[in-house]
């Protein structure tokens, strides 16, 4: 009888670590996940957005305007809002693996023929072709899967580290990049063409490579999730979209945190002038080291990021949120002044500033969605809807820079840019106030 409880009190410690071990691993597994995700954002976007660094660069090697430069962003953006609620669709029926093997690719691919510098026409085929292959594809079921494996308490932590992470990517490569940049054109003398389509080639073959390596790498959890995306698959096609959508507009979380997103990426928007911005005469920079201010400020999302993702599960994440909105405002009106800036490590100071709460909002908005009470069945097409308001700017802000620095060229364009994007932080700050005292009032911050 004696040898009973010795038998019970000992497998006790076997089993809490064999429960212990199951957890790790499943957190293994998790972020396994997360880090996969992570490099595949960080990857697929810098070759969307080169401007950030090489916008005269583009000019010249282009034969364009900033207005046609516009114009094709704009376009970009357009196929975005056209593909958000699609893409949220998509989320819900295809296996997260293979829309995001299959983007990568095409997008590498699309890469390959903007390196040839082609007509303006075909570059605005190729700009719409990245939007359905970055929108269409790939942003929900990004955005989706990282909502999945995070837990109620790691919402932040998880997209920060998603938003950071990509951030440590996207400068690692913007590093390789420029300084490859550099090498081509000023120690071996080569035109600034040669240099940026060796830019993209480094972007395009990368994203050919990794999306044929994602799809040579098996999840663990695959046939596990399969069976959960046939099931979801199942009752998203018996549910009507459109009640669907009319259950997702009576929740008046989900409109203020689409108006946060709406203006919170507008301040991104606004980063990816400070290059040119830079450059302007009154400014005074030369290309490379405009460039290499802006690429240091892109090693400023994974702090901006992840640290915004952790402090926010630490304290507030609507808290957090508004604090860096309003900080963002101020800080570009205090960019407003550059030209009478005298020294250049104040400016750089300012500008990676600015990164960091740039960062640190684009790391927090996405997780506020665990706060809005959204049906699991819905959350691709509610990511969607976000998206679509969200990310509006992607239409028309390019024409609003396109139209200012073309119609008062030089610095003063880009101040009464700079300044429309200051305006838009503080409404998302105000935005921000009042979804936090929504949540105070009804218990969930």
């Amino acid at each position: 009888m004696s040898s009973q409880p010795v038998r019970t009190a000992a497998s006790l410690p076997l089993n809490d670590a064999a429960v212990t071990t199951a957890a790790q691993a499943s957190n293994g597994r998790r972020y396994l996940q997360l880090a996969l995700l992570v490099i595949a954002a960080g990857a697929i976007y810098p070759i969307l957005y080169l401007r950030q660094v090489y916008q005269p660069t583009m000019l010249e090697v282009f034969h364009i305007t900033d207005s046609q430069l516009g114009y094709l962003y704009s376009s970009l953006g357009t196929i975005f809002l056209l593909s958000y609620l699609p893409s949220g669709w998509l989320a819900d029926r295809i296996a997260p693996r293979l829309l995001i093997c299959f983007s990568l690719i095409a997008t590498g691919v699309l890469g390959l023929w903007y390196s040839t510098a082609p007509s303006f026409n075909t570059l605005m085929l190729i700009f719409g072709g990245w939007g359905l292959s970055t929108g269409l594809t790939f942003w929900a079921a990004v955005i989706k899967r990282v909502n999945m494996i995070a837990g109620p308490e790691e919402q932040g932590r998880f997209f920060g580290l998603l938003d950071g992470g990509r951030g440590l990517i996207e400068a690692m490569l913007a590093t390789i990049a420029i300084t490859l940049f550099a090498w081509i054109t000023q120690t071996r003398g080569e035109s600034v063409a040669v240099g940026f389509r060796m830019v993209v080639y480094l972007y395009a073959f990368l994203c050919i490579a990794l999306g044929v390596l994602l799809a040579l790498v098996k999840d663990p959890q695959a046939a596990r999730d399969a069976a959960s995306d046939a099931s979801s698959a199942d009752r998203a096609r018996r549910g009507n979209v459109l009640s669907d959508l009319a259950t997702l507009a009576r929740i008046p979380e989900l409109w203020l945190v689409a108006a946060i997103v709406f203006c919170g990426y507008q301040v991104f928007w606004a980063t990816y002038s400070f290059s040119a911005y830079l450059h302007e005469g009154e400014v005074g920079l030369t290309v490379v080291m405009a460039g290499t201010i802006t690429t240091l400020k892109l090693w400023m999302r994974p702090i901006g990021g992840i640290g915004g993702g952790f402090l926010g599960d630490r304290y507030s994440k609507v808290s957090v949120l508004v604090i860096a909105l309003f900080l963002a405002a101020l800080s570009l009106v205090g960019l407003m002044a550059a030209p009478r800036i005298a020294s250049h490590v104040l400016l750089v100071f300012l500008v990676l500033f600015i990164g960091i709460l740039t960062y640190a909002i684009r790391g927090l908005y996405w997780s506020l969605l665990d706060r809005c009470n959204i049906p699991s069945a819905t959350m691709g097409l509610a990511i969607g809807l976000i998206s679509v308001l969200g990310y509006s700017p992607d239409v028309f802000l390019p024409l609003i820079n396109g139209y200012l620095t073309q119609t008062f060229p030089g610095v003063f364009g880009y101040q009464l840019y700079f300044g429309y994007v200051a305006a838009m932080a503080a409404a998302g700050g105000f935005a921000g106030l009042a979804l936090g005292n929504m949540l105070k009032r009804k218990g969930v911050a």
